[in-house]
Order: structure tokens, then C-alpha cells, then sequence
């Protein structure tokens, strides 16, 4: 039945009962006026309340009451819901990966089916969000029969169109029809829609949002209705809404989106070089879709040859171009619409030398204070050109080579090398305050030290030195090249007690071997024997080095003993000793071990005491005398708690670690299983109050060893996983070790039964 179908009965109805039209007006509380423009087609189909006050006004019975219902019931569906509305443009056929995003997109569509659900997709430029948006909508169109729309907001154009105008535009989409829109007026067109949505199950992809104000009153507060919003904006002020970040691909994934494009024989034969692309493609989807389109269009070129020429940093994005698309251009597009000072931190931040960086770096940077700095950031991240973890800043590769071609463009270059070098001299000024944490002569900054940078803490120091690694690291570089050897050596001596707390970096032999050129340059040879021993140290442990070490500490005990310097004498013999003791020879170890202990002794150094002492109690394990090891190591114990005052608490924390990590060893090498994991579990919960993570890795594998030892497998099992799962500042063989293992826990488990 149509729409007009419902006047046409209307009337019949009424003159049936030789009801005049001011008759049925008296009858049914409807108005004259009403009731004509009803009968007329002059007005759509009314609500069912109005039906209602019709058909008691007629004292209609059934079936004449349903007929006047179902009329008009049929006569809004016709208004307002045009059957099998399609309005999708077409895809891509080669969609690759996402399947983590469909599933979350999928339960947002099935919560839709009974309440309005919207979901906000931002992403980096080039991320794919549209791609996605599409490809997840014709995956639960089915459940949308009312009709799937999608709609561009031209949110990156110049004079993207109002909410007034978009209203307008679903609207007619929808079929509504324009004698309703002229009878609402444009400000009767927000009530009309939410009136339209409001008892259909639509699927609605509003694409390309410019902001929060224009997409706000397109957005359903009743009704089955599925909103996909895309912008390359975060759109934060929008409340109530789902959200789903898009950023790059996998490699995986990445790789198979190459190969559906260049064709499934092409990628077999050079996998090592469409990985290649992958990579320097960003695995952006947008670069990913202009790489492997110039591929094949061009079966001439291996794809080796693509991967060369993006090598070049510098023409990359001139050469991710593939006819009237370019990956430059879509990024023109978000930068265009930053302010001014958003734009020149995007440019900035091209100085930071690492993959990240922090708010008080980017305000060292601009000059800005932290709290305008960090609103500046956080405009980048909402414009989807910066991306954000935690308290860390990152820009994608393509984006940091876009934003180093406008940095050239447009910061002259001695205002540019300045901000680098007052970054550089920031970073390693807090470098040494930081370090200085662990020193014991040192310990929390001075109360007159102003800094941006939270150091209440020993902890809160690691954190920053840790997560700001690259960036001071490269900072010293720069240092060691322009010759400003006094900040070199400065910054070492910093962080020489530190390091312990972050053993498998792999720089260390890199940081006090610059040392130790900086100190042969000045001349200075109680500093050369003091960054030599740091060097030994970290050839030593940290590249497990042990033979190449005392090449080191040699050179170092001959520039001790050129200063005339007990203290670095003794820690030249006691590396030498400790090298000694890895490479088994043992007289070697004791000989050099009991010079270290008389030289500290007459140095009047108790912490260098403490460590010879202990380095003694090693080897005399080593040796296989665990009866003297066990008296040694409590020797040490002793020792440390007589001279509890004289001992600065990180070195009292690692010598009582060392101690009971010892005391455990040796017996277990007297078979006294249970006594050992007594200390090893002391050892470990030491290490985890120090967040020694290296440390904590050893700890933990050596306790699961005494606790099979000890008959107690289950035990043991959970100690390797955790060891297992530390993550990357682990001790690499520790967690080597560690699955082997599990693999013969598991070999044990899974085996036949007797």
C-alpha cells in the first residue's frame, strides 16, 4: 500500500459515516487543517498515536481499524525508507590484514541491532581508514536491510560543508521527500532526521570528518542505527562514542598486501626485497598500495629495483608517487590545517635522533614551557600526525622524512643546527643528573637544580635514562666529535655506577670508550685509568669479552700507576681477576684478586673492599672449595653490616645481593637443596627491589635450577616463565636458558607414561 493510499481510506472512512472533516476534527482532536493536508497528500504519513486518534474519532472496529493502521504504517515506509538503499562506492579487492579491527567493528555492528552505536576510526594519514570503514561495512550490511550510506564530509577540503548542509544531504539520501524538508525548514531539519533514524536499522559511514562540530548533529540518539565516523582527527570532544585507532600494518601483513597487488609469483621469486619495500614503505597501506601499483605497472623492474631506489632517504616520498596519487600529498593535507606552532614542532621534532621522544624534550626543542608543549603535541596527536604511548612521542618513518623536507623548507639553517645543539646540551646535562642517582658521593639532584624532567627518585632517574637512551647517547656522540672531552668524561663518570642497571644495553663499551679517548685528549691519566676500568668492565660483562678485557685493564693499571692512584690500581686488578676467573684460570684470578683487596685496604675504599672480597668468595666456589666460599661470602655479609654507615645503599643493596645469590650457590654445592633456595629466593626478591631486571633474569634461573634440585618442579617452571617473559633488558643467555629449560620440563611432562 502507498502512502497516498492512506488519504484516499482516510476519506472513505469519513464519508462512510457522512463525517464532515470538522466533524471528525470534533471526534478525533486532530485539526482541520491536519486532517485535509492527510487526505490531500499534502503531509507524510502520521505517527501511530494520530492513527489511533483517527480511528477513535471514526469508531472504527476491525478490521477497518488495522487496514487504517497498516496504511499508514506502509505510507512512512514509503516516505522515509527506500528499500535496498546501496550507497557504498567501490572498494578494494586485495584487502589485507585488519582482522583484529573487523572483529572489534563487528561486535560494534551487532550491539547496533538494538540501540544506536557510533564509532570513531583515526588514524595516520595513508593508515586506511576509509579502506577499513568500507570492508567492514560490507561485511554486516546484512544486518542493516533499511539501507548502508556513506557519506564524504570533505573534512580536508578548504570550506568542508556545514552540519545544515550534511543534515540536508542524508536526508534526501534516505528519500526523504523534499515537500517534507521545505515543510520542516532548516531548523526543523535536525528533528526531521533524528525522526527518519529513529525506528530504522541503517548502516551509516560518514567519511572524512573534518571535526567534532561537524559531524555532532549527524550523530543518532535513536533507532538500529550504525555510525562509522572516519577523520584523520581523534575527534576527543565526542563523548559516548567507540574508537578505533588505524596505524600501520604488520610486516606480515604488509608483505601480503604487496604480494595481492604484484601477483603471488612475483613476490615468491624476491621475498628478502618486497620485505625490503615493506619496510621503507612504513608499512603504511597507502604507501604500501603506490609501491606495489608502480610494480605492476612495471614488469620490467625487479622488485629489488624499487627497494634500492627507496633507499634513498631523501627522494623516498618523491618516489612513492604513482599517477595522481602521492604519499606526500596526503600528508599536505593534515599539515595544512595545523597552527603555526603545532607546524613548526612537527618540524622540530625531526631533531630528535631517536625513535621517540618525551614532552620536556619537544619543549627543549621549541622553547615553549612543558605545559604548552605538551598541548602542542597532543594538537599533532589529534591531527593523526603523531602517534602517542604513554608519555612517548613517535613519529612514523614517512611522516619524519615529510616533516625533515619542511624543516629544510622552512627554518633557516643556523636557527635550526641552535636547537639542536641546546637539545643536545639539555640532554646530557640531565643525562649526568640522572645518572648521578647511583654514584655514591652523589645521590638526588641539589636542591638548586631546575629541571622539567621528574628525578624525586633512583627510579624515576632509570626510567628517563632508559627511555632517552638513543637521544643522549647520540648527544655524546656529538659531543666526542666537536672535542667538548670535559662533557664526555662528565657524563660517563655519571652513569659508571648506573650501568649495573642496565648491563645488556649494548653501548656501554661504545659510552667509556669515548671516555677514554676524551681523557687521553686532555691529558689526564687518573681519568684515562678510570674510563679504561669502566671499559674493561664493559668488554668484560656486558660483550662477555673476557680475553679482549685484559688487554684493557692493563692499559688501564698502567695509568693508574702513571697517576700514582691506589683505588684505580685495585679495580685494575680486580676486572683482571674477575676475567681471569671466566676464563678458568684460576691462579691467575686469586693472584690478581688478593692485590685488589690490599690495594682497597691501604685506598681506605670500603666499597672496592666489599667487591674484591666478594670477587674472592667466587672463585673460591669456582675452585670447588664451597665450604671456604660459604664462610667467604658470609665474611662479606659481615663486613658489610659492619661498616653499615660507610656504605652507600646502592652498593650495600648489590653486595647483599651478591652475597645470598653466593651463600645459595655454595650449598647447593654441598647439596643442601632447600637451605640454597632459602637464599636464592632472597637473592631474587633483592634484585626486584633494586628493578634490576638484568639481574633479576640470572636470579631467577638460578633459582629455578636449586629448585629442581630440590625435587620441586612445578616451582621451578614458574621462575623460568617468568624469566621468559622480563622482556628485552633480560639477560639474552638467562632466557636462553630458560627455555631450554621449559622444553625438557615439557619434554618430561609430555612423555609416555610407565
Amino acid at each position: 500500500m502507498t502512502h497516498a493510499a492512506f488519504g484516499a481510506l482516510l476519506r472513505e472512512l469519513r464519508l462512510a459515516r457522512s463525517l464532515t472533516i470538522e466533524g471528525l476534527s470534533e471526534s478525533s482532536g486532530i485539526s482541520v487543517r491536519g486532517i485535509g493536508d492527510l487526505e490531500r497528500d499534502r503531509r507524510a504519513a502520521p505517527q501511530r498515536r494520530t492513527v489511533a486518534a483517527l480511528a477513535d474519532g471514526l469508531a472504527l472496529e476491525e478490521p477497518e481499524r488495522g487496514r487504517l493502521l497498516a496504511a499508514a504504517r506502509s505510507g512512512r515506509d514509503s516516505a522515509y525508507r527506500p528499500v535496498g538503499v546501496r550507497a557504498f562506492p567501490r572498494g578494494v579487492d586485495d584487502f589485507t590484514g585488519r582482522d583484529g579491527e573487523l572483529a572489534v567493528l563487528g561486535e560494534w555492528a551487532r550491539q547496533a541491532r538494538t540501540g544506536p552505536v557510533v564509532v570513531a576510526v583515526s588514524g595516520t594519514p595513508g593508515a586506511g581508514k576509509t579502506t577499513l570503514a568500507l570492508h567492514s561495512a560490507r561485511q554486516v550490511a546484512d544486518g542493516f536491510p533499511d539501507g548502508q550510506l556513506m557519506i564524504d564530509l570533505q573534512g580536508t577540503h578548504d570550506s568542508p560543508p556545514d552540519p545544515a548542509e550534511l543534515l540536508v544531504t542524508v536526508l534526501k539520501a534516505l528519500g526523504t521527500p523534499d515537500r517534507e524538508l521545505s515543510k520542516a525548514g532548516p531548523r526543523g531539519h535536525a528533528a526531521l532526521y533524528r525522526q527518519v533514524l529513529a525506528d530504522r536499522r541503517l548502516l551509516l559511514v560518514l567519511d572524512n570528518v573534518r571535526d567534532e562540530a561537524q559531524v555532532r548533529p549527524l550523530l543518532p540518539g535513536a533507532g538500529a542505527v550504525l555510525t562509522v565516523v572516519t577523520s584523520r582527527r581523534m575527534l576527543t570532544g565526542l563523548d559516548g562514542v567507540h574508537r578505533l585507532w588505524v596505524g600501520q600494518l604488520g610486516p606480515k601483513d604488509a608483505g601480503a598486501m604487496l604480494a595481492s597487488i604484484v601477483g603471488p609469483e612475483r613476490a615468491a621469486a624476491e621475498p628478502a626485497a618486497l620485505a625490503d619495500v615493506a619496510e621503507r614503505c612504513g608499512y603504511l597501506p597507502l604507501a604500501l598500495r603506490v609501491a606495489g601499483n608502480w610494480l605492476a605497472t612495471r614488469t620490467g623492474w625487479t622488485v629489488r629495483r624499487l627497494a634500492e631506489r627507496l633507499a634513498l632517504e631523501d627522494r623516498r616520498l618523491d618516489a612513492l608517487s604513482a599517477g595522481d596519487v602521492r604519499v606526500a600529498a596526503a600528508f599536505d593535507l593534515s599539515y595544512r590545517q595545523l597552527t603555526p606552532g603545532a607546524a613548526r614542532m612537527f618540524r622540530l621534532l625531526t631533531l630528535i635522533p631517536g625513535p621517540d621522544t618525551s614532552a620536556a624534550c619537544a619543549a627543549r626543542l621549541t622553547g615553549q614551557d612543558l605545559f604548552d608543549a605538551e598541548d602542542t603535541l597532543e594538537e599533532l596527536v589529534e591531527a593523526g600526525l603523531l602517534g602517542a604511548d604513554g608519555s612517548r612521542y613517535r613519529l612514523h618513518d614517512l611522516l619524519h622524512l615529510y616533516a625533515r623536507a619542511r624543516l629544510g623548507a622552512h627554518e633557516p639553517p643556523a636557527d635550526t643546527e641552535r636547537a639542536r645543539r641546546e637539545l643536545y646540551r639539555w640532554l646530557l646535562e640531565t643525562t649526568v643528573v640522572a645518572g648521578r642517582w647511583y654514584e655514591p658521593d652523589h645521590g638526588a639532584p641539589p636542591a638548586s637544580w631546575q629541571g622539567t624532567v621528574d628525578m624525586s627518585s633512583a627510579e624515576r632517574a632509570r626510567e628517563w635514562l632508559q627511555a632517552e637512551g638513543v637521544n643522549w647517547l647520540t648527544a655524546l656522540r656529538a659531543a666526542s666529535a666537536d672535542g667538548d672531552h670535559t662533557t664526555v668524561v662528565e657524563v660517563a663518570e655519571a652513569l659508571h655506577w648506573f650501568s649495573d642497571q642496565w648491563i645488556f644495553w649494548g653501548h656501554w663499551a661504545e659510552v667509556f670508550g669515548l671516555a677514554v679517548r676524551a681523557a687521553e685528549a686532555l691529558g689526564d691519566p687518573l681519568l684515562e685509568a678510570t674510563q679504561l676500568n669502566y671499559l674493561a668492565w664493559a668488554t668484560l660483562l656486558c660483550e662477555a669479552r673476557p680475553r679482549d678485557s685484559l688487554a684493557v685493564s692493563a692499559r688501564a693499571l698502567a695509568a693508574a700507576e702513571r697517576a700514582g692512584d691506589l683505588t684505580q690500581q685495585a679495580w685494575s686488578h680486580q676486572y683482571r681477576s674477575w676475567a681471569y676467573r671466566l676464563l678458568d684460570e684460576l691462579d691467575e684470578a686469586f693472584a690478581h684478586v688478593d692485590e685488589a683487596t690490599d690495594l682497597f685496604v691501604r685506598a681506605d675504599d670500603i666499597h672496592g673492599l666489599l667487591q674484591s672480597r666478594f670477587n674472592r668468595a667466587l672463585m673460591l666456589e669456582s675452585a670447588g672449595r664451597a665450604e671456604e666460599a660459604l664462610d667467604a661470602y658470609r665474611s662479606t655479609l659481615s663486613a658489610l653490616d659492619d661498616n653499615a654507615d660507610r656504605v652507600e645503599r646502592y652498593v650495600a643493596e648489590t653486595t647483599r645481593l651478591g652475597a645470598h645469590g653466593g651463600i645459595g650457590g655454595a650449598l647447593g654445592r654441598l647439596e643442601r637443596w632447600d637451605e640454597s633456595v632459602t637464599h636464592r629466593r632472597r637473592a631474587l626478591d633483592l634484585s626486584r627491589a633494586m628493578g634490576n631486571i638484568a639481574v633479576e633474569s640470572r636470579q631467577l634461573t638460578l633459582l629455578a635450577d636449586a629448585l629442581l634440585a630440590a625435587g620441586r618442579p612445578d616451582e621451578a617452571r614458574d621462575h623460568l616463565v617468568a624469566c621468559v617473559r622480563l622482556g628485552p633488558d633480560a639477560d639474552p643467555q638467562r632466557v636462553t636458558l630458560a627455555r631450554e629449560r621449559l622444553a625438557r620440563l615439557n619434554a618430561v611432562d609430555d612423555g609416555p607414561e610407565r
